[in-house]
């Protein structure tokens, strides 16, 4: 095996394609969708620093994901050609990057509100640890996962951004579980890729510490009970039935890219996980803005 998203595809700028920039773009959406189910304040001026916030986050969060990386991309022979690996991107680019990025999502979150400044430490604190979680246990992919949930949380409370318990209140609680297991669900079958450098290096993931054939079940039941709760969410909000399609759409073909992963088809299942979440938000936008 020798997929990795981050080789596959035309090279961009550096520093764009050094961040996953394209990634940053289909996280948005998400975001927003969980914005119009909470309700609470959401204008055009709220929007533009939600999609600030977003960008800011995963910029110090893949940047510093690289950076304390490092020691073992260069070891392992599938991640030998990243950016920081390969000295496309140097050390001093990627910290420059990284407080570009923390520094952007701070100020966007103290634009936003109270709350989102107050919050906006610990949720950097959340994303930056997670690479050190799979030198801890066996399930980095749940922190992932919970790294990812922030995105729909984070917007929730930005359009409730002086009265935290109302943000609590009507955050779309089954859209943040969901996303969060979606995340870990196709981390777990992307981690296949790494199960005996994983294993050799004492790194922990479910295909390293349980075999590849419990990832695969591990993967199915994580994207399997996503797409439920995908669905779940949106009959919950009772929105129309175009949207549902869409959703129903999505979620089929998040449980479709688990089969994929099963078959050894990782690079496969993982890109249909991206069209996975532009359908779930384009579900919820249509069921919203009733379309």
């Amino acid at each position: 095996m020798s997929f990795d998203p981050e080789v596959v595809g035309a090279t961009t700028v550096r520093i764009l394609r050094f961040i996953r920039v394209e990634h940053t773009v289909f996280t948005l959406p998400m975001a927003y969708a969980a914005a119009l189910l909470a309700g609470g304040e959401l204008d055009l001026w709220r929007a533009l620093f939600i999609g600030l916030a977003v960008f800011g986050l995963r910029t110090a969060g893949m940047s510093w994901n690289n950076i304390a990386d490092y020691p073992i991309d260069k070891l392992n022979p599938r991640t030998q050609r990243r950016m920081l690996v390969s000295g496309k991107v140097s050390f001093k680019e990627a910290y420059g990057v990284f407080l570009f990025g923390a520094l952007t999502f701070v100020l966007s979150a103290a634009a936003l509100g109270p709350w989102p400044l107050a919050l906006s430490i610990p949720y950097l604190l959340v994303v930056v640890s997670y690479p050190y979680a799979k030198r801890i246990h066996c399930l980095p992919h749940i922190h992932l996962g919970a790294v990812y949930a922030l995105v729909p949380l984070g917007a929730s409370i930005a359009v409730y951004p002086s009265d935290i318990v109302a943000a609590l209140s009507n955050t779309p609680w089954l859209l943040v579980l969901a996303a969060a297991l979606w995340v870990a669900g196709f981390d777990v079958m992307y981690s296949k890729n790494d199960c005996e450098f994983d294993k050799s290096h004492g790194l922990g993931s479910i295909p390293a510490c349980f075999g590849l054939r419990a990832a695969d079940y591990a993967a199915f039941a994580l994207l399997a009970t996503s797409a439920a709760l995908n669905i779940l969410n949106y009959l919950v909000h009772r929105l129309g039935p175009v949207g549902l399609a869409v959703t129903l759409v999505g979620a089929a073909l998040e449980v479709y890219s688990a089969v994929l992963g099963a078959r050894g088809q990782e690079a496969t299942g993982f890109n249909l996980n991206l069209s996975v979440g532009l359908l779930i938000p384009l579900g919820i936008f249509i069921g919203v803005l009733n379309i």
